[in-house]
């Protein structure tokens, strides 16, 4: 209480709002979540001074719909972004648009994949400043220091072109700039100077922070080149329904190649953790943490070896599960959620926390009660994501994983012998954490239960469901409505 009561004295009316955002940041990566080789310790700390909701999922496992599903509170299906060149459309309403209009001034920095060049004011962001701005800004930066030529470093990325040992950095190479110097800080350093603006004229802000690690190549500087060593990380062993359906782009991977890959990634991570903290020194050496509603997530999660994939675009634990973090000191206690929560619900808790009205949309709900130290009036008992470039989707409880496929559309991570058809696997959690026993064929009934759960996230949030035509088996309506209406 002495906490909350310093905020209302203290610190005004309205409170500030940072969103930091990781790119490919798998929720199982994280000393916090148990991690012993992961090396996070600011956003472990952070953990530390905040309510961390363990069981978080995205609600799709690519950049585009699983970004703009945050930003619009909406399931990619209803939002028109369900492919990833999709750009969002620019009458969408957004949590942005939201703050803007209750008088915050807002910001981006980093990889938002609009898929549209960033211009002031675009989605509700005064300064947009993403992908396209910040690499125009950054390469006018005065002349890095220059990297010894005894250093290897990696070449340009160009996946599916080079073989993947190359784009996937199994050599495990430094970005060729040191720390000062690397993209990622200057990110972080551009955030700092708009908190220093902030600070200076008093205005409430809504930023976002999406930093671009630690997607492939796994992207960190010079000097972090031999921080962890590849004889480390043994890579997971597939299991024994796997072979068939490991793309194929990864078949010649080594052994040695995948303990490289696993170590980089690794490294990036550690870069990003950084950069991490950077941003929260600013807020804290300028004297706005403690009226700032912080949150940390990433996009969607990242296999590194599982199921033989370094990759997303797929159904199982390590793709869709995410880590999230909520901070407000003296006005959330610290804790460990474990009750299930979607992507979709963070944009309605943050509207909640900040009063500001909602959005015309919201398929989530608000995580407030967990952040006041109370129980959900109405939790989540299972979770629904999807994945429409191969027409995916998925339910996931306590006990169960069910994926769905219309077997219409392959993406470019081709399996090496595709499944013919309409398909579906059920796991048991319980008896298989690793999803590695596909038991739908001895589960008819429960196949049928989860069929029906996937039907009603759709019927009840589709914007076509008025159409579904009538009479169709589960199989067909499904068929339906995993059909990417923006291909």
């Amino acid at each position: 209480m002495a906490g909350a009561g310093w905020s209302r004295a203290a610190a005004p009316a309205r409170p500030n709002f940072v969103f930091l955002l990781a790119d490919d940041h798998a929720g199982y990566v994280l000393g916090c979540d148990g991690n012993r080789q992961a090396e996070t310790p600011n956003l472990d700390r952070l953990a530390s001074q905040s309510v961390r909701f363990a069981r978080h999922y995205c609600n799709s496992p690519i950049c585009t719909p699983s970004r703009q599903s945050i930003l619009t509170g909406q399931y990619p299906h209803a939002s028109g972004v369900t492919l990833l060149s999709t750009p969002l459309a620019e009458d969408r309403p957004t949590i942005a648009r939201q703050l803007r209009k209750a008088g915050y001034q807002t910001a981006v920095f980093g990889k938002m994949h609009f898929n549209r060049p960033g211009r002031p004011g675009m989605f509700g962001f005064d300064t947009c400043s993403t992908e396209d701005v910040v690499q125009r800004d950054w390469s006018r930066q005065p002349a890095a220091r220059a990297v010894p030529a005894g250093i290897r470093t990696k070449p340009p990325w160009r996946p599916f072109q080079d073989p993947a040992r190359i784009w996937l950095n199994a050599d495990k190479l430094p970005y060729p700039r040191y720390y000062e110097d690397m993209k990622g800080t200057f990110l972080a350093r551009q955030a700092g100077q708009f908190l220093e603006e902030r600070r200076r004229d008093g205005r409430a802000f809504g930023l976002w922070v999406s930093f671009m690690e630690p997607h492939s190549p796994y992207d960190f500087p010079v000097e972090d080149r031999d921080h962890f060593q590849p004889g480390a990380f043994p890579p997971p062993p597939l299991g024994p329904e796997d072979a068939p359906q490991v793309p194929a782009v990864f078949d010649q991977l080594t052994e040695v190649d995948k303990r490289g890959i696993i170590a980089a990634y690794y490294t990036s991570v550690r870069f990003m953790d950084r950069n991490v903290g950077v941003v929260l020194r600013k807020l804290a050496d300028l004297g706005l943490d403690r009226n700032t509603f912080l949150v940390y997530s990433a996009d969607h999660g990242y296999f590194l070896g599982q199921h033989g994939r370094f990759e997303k675009h797929n159904g199982y634990e390590q793709a869709l599960r995410v880590p999230l973090m909520m901070r407000w000191p003296g006005h959330i206690r610290p804790a460990v959620v474990r009750d299930f929560t979607e992507h979709v619900d963070v944009p309605a808790t943050i509207l909640d926390m900040l009063k500001v009205e909602p959005l015309p949309v919201e398929h989530g709900q608000s995580l407030r009660p967990y952040l006041e130290g109370r129980a959900a009036a109405h939790p989540r008992d299972h979770i629904f994501s999807e994945y429409l470039e191969t027409e995916q989707a998925y339910v996931r409880t306590a006990r169960h994983k069910f994926i769905y496929c219309s077997g219409r559309r392959l993406d470019w991570y081709r399996p090496a012998q595709p499944i013919a058809g309409r398909w579906r696997r059920l796991y048991d959690l319980q008896e298989d954490p690793e999803e590695f026993h596909d038991i739908a064929a001895r589960q008819p009934d429960l196949v049928r239960h989860f069929e029906e759960l996937l039907l009603e996230r759709f019927r009840s949030t589709h914007p076509e469901a008025g159409k579904e035509p009538h009479g169709l088996a589960a199989e067909a309506a499904l068929d339906f409505y995993v059909r990417p209406r923006d291909a």
